[in-house]
């Protein structure tokens, strides 16, 4: 007889099996589906990150791609500074306003830190129990979960990828692991293409910078306003708050801060740094750039003061116009900015190289055309001597041998008129060459005769014209330098009353010398009620003529004005 019960449940086994094998198949079809769509996740993040060529950008979209990736609540990444610290840190997941209650950023110690100095992957079911531990600041969220991974661009650990707080309580697995390093890797081919781009940018803009400070030199701009230029624009294009150029100062053996651009103008205006002792000298002194993290903690620099407003990251590169004249360009930012990178660094140095080599060609060219002036100023001086004046004498000499045969003597009158008036101009175009040959002299080695010409041309700039000057005789060779001294400051002091009384519109200084010196300042002014204004100086002046032998005298010209004449003798002894 059959068994119905038996054979109900032979029938159920083979349907037991069926549906057990359709619920294996379904979860992994659902197994495969969700690995297909994190690998398309996977490959769209992949795209996203390599899709932007600004650093900052990638850096983030790397961020934001792990946590969806691994869904996770909070993720940043850590910038490794010379394989010991986080030079820099991106969070995501936490508010401004959080991140402002937490205070500052993570540098690398605790877990963090483990990936610097362990740069293998790392996953954590719970962060406290971990050796490194260090806790959290206050108003912290609470963190559990862990997985963190490195980033390498070409073999070098660039950074650190950190993923905290699993959604809905689960643990990181080993897919998320592998989810994760997959990305790290594709985020360091980003990096290096963004730094690649970013770097390449910047060698182009500082080559435009060099061509508009050459451009610059090229159109006449002084040495100065040169500086100036490459100062702003260094420091725009190396994020500085503060650029500082440094050259040798005479006076001290030390280096002077020529120009200032930024944040600590104030207080490095005109500021003279030694040699010993500061960045500048030390990057002057090796002809190598010099880097540091904290200018104000930094033993090899005692330049940063309380008064100093940028004490942060700084790095000096020198500035080598020749091997005598060797100074440095110091650019500096405020605390609490990240250090110049090494890229950076290389930059500035090559642009400081470059702008010293502009430098110098600008000079030589100045040299250069000075030089030819001088030569042209020389070959017009022979000209006037070799030509004019033999022709004027010539002409003077004729005109006075043929005085004889006139007959009339009111036209003999007027040709010997004639030859004094030859004979003045005579003057004038000697004391013209003299001055032309005696300015390549320079300002140490001057002689009376340039320096004469130095504060007559100086005067011309508080009396709003330019005093005609006239020199006769060895003014270079005959006056003492004693003497010389007192003409100039006779000299200087006159002009100097004109400018302040006399309301004149025309001055007139003549310079003689034969047996004695003479000196007139002669002007159109108001007369010599100017002159009273001024007793001092008056009396100064004729207290100087007096010392040596001399006198002063005041005329009025028929034309109105005044007229001061100072004499003195050549061989008279001083009068005690």
């Amino acid at each position: 007889m059959p068994d119905p019960v038996g054979h109900q449940r032979r029938s159920a086994l083979p349907q037991l099996r069926l549906e057990q094998l359709l619920d294996e198949l379904q979860f992994r079809l659902d197994s495969a589906r969700a690995t297909h769509e994190r690998m398309q996740s996977l490959l769209e993040a992949v795209l996203s990150v390599g899709s932007d060529l600004d650093v900052e950008q990638v850096l983030k979209h790397i961020v934001e791609a792990g946590v969806v990736l691994a869904d996770a609540e909070y993720g940043a990444l850590g910038v490794v500074e010379n394989g010991q610290r986080l030079s820099r840190f991106l969070p995501v997941g936490i508010s401004e306003q959080l991140a402002a209650k937490i205070g500052s950023l993570p540098s690398g110690h605790g877990i963090l830190g483990e990936l610097i100095r362990h740069p293998e992957p790392l996953r954590l079911t719970d962060l406290a129990e971990h050796p490194s531990s260090y806790g959290f600041p206050p108003n912290h969220p609470p963190m559990r979960t862990f997985l963190g991974v490195p980033i390498r661009v070409r073999d070098e650990i660039f950074g650190n990828l950190y993923l905290t707080e699993k959604r809905g309580g689960a643990q990181f697995d080993a897919d998320d692991e592998a989810v994760l390093t997959m990305l790290a890797v594709a985020a360091g081919v980003a990096i290096d293409n963004a730094r690649l781009y970013h770097e390449s940018r910047t060698r182009e803009r500082w080559l435009e910078v060099l061509g508009e400070i050459t451009r610059a030199l090229l159109s006449g701009a002084d040495t100065k306003e040169a500086l100036g230029l490459i100062a702003r624009r260094s420091g725009e294009l190396a994020d500085a708050d503060c650029v500082a150029v440094f050259l040798p100062d005479a006076d001290t053996g030390g280096l002077r801060a020529v120009v200032v651009h930024g944040a600590d103008a104030a207080h490095l205006a005109d500021a003279v740094v030694p040699r010993n002792g500061s960045l500048v000298g030390l990057a002057a002194r090796t002809g190598e750039p010099v880097v540091t993290g904290d200018l104000g903690a930094d033993s090899r620099d005692c330049t940063a003061t309380a008064e100093s407003e940028v004490t942060g990251p700084a790095v000096a590169v020198p500035l080598l116009r020749d091997q005598q004249d060797a100074g440095s360009i110091r650019l500096s930012r405020v605390q609490g900015r990240p250090a110049f990178a090494e890229h950076d660094v290389t930059l500035l140095s090559g642009f400081a190289e470059q702008a010293a080599l502009a430098l110098e060609l600008d000079r030589r060219r100045r040299e250069s055309e000075q030089l030819e002036a001088l030569r042209e100023r020389d070959r017009i001086a022979r000209d006037l001597h070799d030509l004019a004046v033999q022709r004027l004498f010539a002409t003077g000499m004729t005109l006075q041998s043929a005085t004889r045969l006139i007959e009339r003597p009111e036209a003999a009158l007027r040709v010997g008129r004639a030859v004094d008036d030859l004979d003045e101009t005579i003057k004038i175009i000697r004391s013209t060459i003299f001055g032309l040959r005696t300015s390549a002299q320079s300002r140490d080695e001057a002689g009376l005769r340039r320096r004469t010409l130095d504060v007559v041309a100086k005067a011309g700039e508080t009396l709003g014209f330019t005093p005609s000057l006239r020199m006769d005789g060895p003014v270079d060779t005959d006056i003492p330098t004693e003497i010389a001294e007192h003409v100039l400051a006779v000299l200087t002091e006159a002009l100097s009353n004109t400018a302040r009384h006399a309301r004149a519109r025309r001055a007139d200084v003549t310079l003689s010398v034969a047996d004695e010196v003479v000196l007139t300042v002669t002007d159109d002014g108001v007369g010599l009620e100017c002159v009273a204004r001024d007793g001092s100086g008056l009396t100064n002046m004729r207290g100087r003529a007096e010392q040596l032998g001399g006198d002063m005298t005041l005329e009025t010209p028929a034309e109105g004005g005044t007229r001061i004449v100072w004499q003195v003798p050549l061989d008279t002894p001083k009068r005690p």
